[in-house]
């Protein structure tokens, strides 16, 4: 068992008083080789000294006593689709729903309200004619490990908040919230280098709404994938 101490900084919050959950189910995964799924059991605290307990099959973590989230290896059984050009990509995010209003303006991910090279500012908007939602992203050198490659907790990241807007409730006074996270990364994109992220829908079942997304590197190169369940909660919760 190997066991590490951190923090999720401000910097990567979802709601205001919580780490995104992308980010956090990235830190996760991170201490497994292979795909794996991520189910998040509580809101991972801010500037808090966070507990991540692991073994090469599975990893939990705790603030305190209180377990945020366990990660364990699985498959991931997903049909990726094609994925869109650049600028189709750009095109669709001018209809990014974010931009009139959002329950998170400050999300590391998709907040409209974080400075470029802060957030990641991945706006994904319905591509006409395809069920598909679309965003480009150009990943910046801060999100590397040194080497210039883009850290993976960063791609779970983008794959998070991209499959929400695929199901965004269109109910007033609903909002949705990561429960799972199941993602294969199966490459690496440099900083600087252009991707476009894509979510699609995949059912409701009661409060649980299903979506997928993936990430492509230049050329449409898959280097990503996730299927993730979403639950529905009152808006007020996060009030």
């Amino acid at each position: 068992m190997h066991t590490e101490f951190f923090e999720i900084s401000s910097r990567f919050c979802g709601p205001p008083r919580s780490g995104n959950g992308g980010y956090t189910c990235g830190r996760l995964a991170k201490q497994l080789r292979g795909s794996a799924v991520v189910r998040l059991k509580a809101p991972p605290p801010l500037n808090t000294e966070l507990r991540l307990e692991s073994t090469e099959q599975e990893a939990r973590l705790y603030s305190g006593a209180t377990m945020l989230g366990e990660a364990k290896l699985a498959p991931l059984d997903l049909q990726v689709p094609t994925g869109p050009s650049y600028g189709a990509a750009e095109e669709a995010a001018l209809s990014y729903v974010g931009f009139k209003t959002h329950p998170f303006p400050g999300c590391f991910v998709c907040g409209p309200n974080r400075a470029p090279n802060d957030g990641l500012r991945i706006f994904p908007g319905s591509i006409a004619g395809s069920a598909l939602w679309a965003a480009p992203w150009i990943p910046h050198e801060a999100l590397t490990d040194g080497s210039g490659t883009v850290e993976s907790e960063f791609l779970w990241s983008a794959l998070d908040c991209t499959s929400a807007f695929a199901v965004w409730p269109q109910e007033e006074g609903v909002a949705i919230v990561l429960g799972e996270l199941t993602a294969d990364l199966t490459g690496t994109v440099a900083a600087g280098e252009p991707c476009v992220v894509v979510g699609w829908r995949l059912g409701v079942d009661g409060r649980k709404r299903r979506a997928a997304s993936a990430v492509y590197a230049p050329g449409g190169r898959l280097i990503a994938a996730a299927r993730a369940v979403w639950i529905e909660v009152p808006a007020s919760t996060w009030g």
